[in-house]
């Protein structure tokens, strides 16, 4: 699937992209409602939530299996205020083992991305990526029931209890009342 999406955003067929950073990041951000430290955001895109989560106390690293997004973000977002906070890695988030475990995982839209049988792999690999005490917010779309819908009951996120699970308020207009804000903690 790697090629799949490089070749999505080589020929720019972004649809999921929405040209700015997801409302509630925004929100979650300015009211200083996200755990500082180490962020990880897997199938960042072209980041523009790396971008916002990004201060001195937190250090995000966008994660894409794309080159030409990650080229592309670095390129976009360079010489923004908070560059130093930040980074975009093209990485493959299955494989992938970085030298530090983080403090935040945001995930919006990447679980969804995924194969079904790779659900198994997504709850080892949060797992693993997050510190003690961690926090994974999910920012949980579709959660129609369909194909393809979003559901964290996989038995194998046992690990983890639900902070909260609520509608998200800040909704984008096309997605009001299909999606939801989960926030969960890492218990060993």
């Amino acid at each position: 699937m790697i090629g799949g999406w490089e070749n999505m955003w080589v020929e720019g067929r972004t649809l999921w992209d929405l040209g700015e950073a997801t409302p509630i990041v925004v929100h979650l951000s300015e009211t200083g409602s996200l755990p500082n430290g180490r962020a990880l955001v897997p199938g960042c895109g072209t980041g523009y939530d790396v971008v916002v989560m990004a201060n001195p106390d937190r250090h995000v690293i966008g994660l894409e299996l794309s080159k030409t997004s990650v080229e592309r973000s670095t390129k976009m977002f360079t010489s923004l205020p908070n560059s130093k906070h930040f980074s975009f890695l093209k990485e493959d988030f299955f494989t992938w083992e970085p030298t530090e475990k983080f403090d935040l995982i945001f995930d919006y839209k990447f679980f969804c991305a995924i194969e079904p049988e790779m659900r198994p792999a997504w709850a080892k690999s949060m797992h693993e990526l997050l510190k003690p005490d961690g926090e994974l917010i999910t920012l949980m779309y579709p959660i129609t029931d369909h194909v393809g819908a979003l559901c964290l009951c996989n038995p194998h996120w046992k690990c983890s209890k639900a902070l909260s699970i609520e509608e998200n308020p800040d909704s984008i207009p096309t997605r009001k009342g299909k999606e939801k804000l989960g926030r969960w903690k890492k218990i060993n």
